[in-house]
């Protein structure tokens, strides 16, 4: 009884740590409600096949897909397209981010600007970006980074206000260079907090890929789910959001064991 108690004390305690089995147990319970929930809205018609296929079904479209190659083809599309924007907006929103949060004559002209941008609705640009750029890749690719770059840019300047004045104040008594603390004292010390808002928005790339998909696109995930759902095919629609959310969780899980390589510190 003791132990129970002990046990169910350490599970309400705010912040602190479960045993793994118990947080493996507790994510497996559950997916087990989700899709068992799923099952039994579909299964038993509750909701009718043509708005709700059966767990069944969507796993034969899976392996039907996966068999032909053309699942493997729209993934690897789309991961290219997801990646390549978050790549290349990451580039540039970090290192501005740590100027536009360590000097106020950056943050000054970007601050308002930037607020005002990343405010702005995605899919608006969407017919400029084809008009500008045209219809290849390098539309898709600029749909992503317009979507994540200005949040990346706030996070991260954010990032950059939070590193102590004190640890930049003993920097200069040590005898580091004002010219050198942006990237040899403020950058490390607000690494664990920048892996963290790149985790985050690499998720927030991964949801506007349907809308970077959804002109004039011929391949993707995002293509496959908007074409099917002008043939009322819910079961291949079903199989890309699945596989969206697959890949957002690998990217998650990537960016969880870089942060604990990178700055294991913070953990």
């Amino acid at each position: 009884m003791a132990q129970r108690r002990t046990a169910w004390t350490r599970l309400t305690t705010p912040f602190a740590n479960i045993p793994a089995s118990t947080a493996t147990a507790l994510a497996l319970a559950m997916w087990v409600v989700v899709i068992g929930g799923w099952a039994l809205l579909s299964y038993g018609r509750v909701v009718p096949n043509m708005f709700l296929p059966t767990p069944g079904t969507v796993l034969q479209t899976t392996y039907r897909m996966s068999q032909d190659g053309s699942l493997f083809y729209h993934t690897f599309t789309s991961a290219k397209v997801v990646i390549l924007g978050f790549i290349v907006s990451s580039l540039i929103s970090v290192p501005l981010g740590l100027w536009m949060g360590t000097y106020r004559v950056v943050q000054a002209p970007l601050e308002p600007l930037v607020n005002f941008i990343r405010y702005l609705p995605v899919t608006s640009f969407v017919p400029l970006f084809i008009l500008w750029i045209g219809i290849g890749i390098e539309q898709r690719i600029a749909v992503i980074f317009f979507g994540t770059f200005f949040q990346q840019l706030v996070m991260i300047s954010d990032c950059a206000r939070s590193v102590s004045r004190d640890l930049v104040n003993a920097s200069y008594t040590l005898g580091t260079k004002r010219s050198e603390a942006v990237w040899h004292v403020i950058f490390p010390a607000a690494l664990p907090a920048i892996l963290d808002t790149l985790r985050v928005t690499m998720g927030w790339a991964w949801t506007y890929l349907v809308v970077a998909e959804l002109v004039a696109a011929s391949s993707g995930l995002g293509y496959i789910s908007l074409k099917a759902m002008r043939g009322f095919q819910v079961d291949v629609i079903f199989m890309a959001i699945a596989a969206i959310g697959l890949l957002g969780l690998i990217t998650d899980t990537a960016f969880r064991i870089i942060r604990a390589r990178v700055a294991p510190w913070a953990s």
